[in-house]
């Protein structure tokens, strides 16, 4: 994360982190990352060493007990998701990555681009998505009005997938 704040940061997106260490040792596990990964976290983290946090959005299970004071390696679960939260304070995305599996960021800066995208314009991503490729235009977005928007017309596989080149301003 900390490595690719800047992408972050030019979308406008906040990043916050949650652990389940006291913040007293996060400074320690900070420069663990910081030799194993090149970078430490570069952004705000909260410590919630009584897991009410990680249990009130369902981050971990209400089995985990109630402190992380404790726990070893074997028997630890460390918090595993993602949320992004848009502008109006809603979650708009939760990514729940197993025990074994490295998080994909770049994964979640694809979505925030299509939810950025999607969110000035009215148009849809279509699976595998990257910035750049063609959009859906919204159902919600009749003929008359669409051809408003986009007067050089559309690709219609059928009546309700109407395909155009992503606009180019978001």
């Amino acid at each position: 994360m900390a490595r690719i704040k800047p992408e972050f940061d030019k979308r406008g997106v906040k990043i916050i982190g949650l652990s389940v260490d006291p913040i007293t040792q996060h400074a320690k596990w900070s420069k663990d990352i910081e030799e194993t990964q090149g970078v430490a976290p570069n952004f705000p983290m909260i410590g919630d060493p009584d897991l009410s946090v990680a249990k009130l959005y369902g981050m971990l299970p209400a089995s985990s007990g109630s402190t992380s004071d404790g726990r070893t390696a074997a028997d630890n679960q460390t918090v595993r998701n993602v949320f992004v939260i848009g502008p109006d304070k809603k979650i708009k995305l939760i990514l729940v990555y197993p025990m074994s599996t490295g998080r994909n960021f770049d994964e979640v800066l694809r979505v925030i681009d299509s939810m950025q995208l999607t969110a000035k314009h009215r148009v849809a991503t279509p699976v595998n998505w990257k910035d750049g490729d063609d959009v859906i235009i919204l159902g919600s977005v009749s003929d008359d009005e669409a051809k408003q928007i986009y007067p050089q017309g559309w690709k219609a596989p059928r009546p309700y997938i109407r395909i155009v080149p992503q606009p180019k301003s978001w």
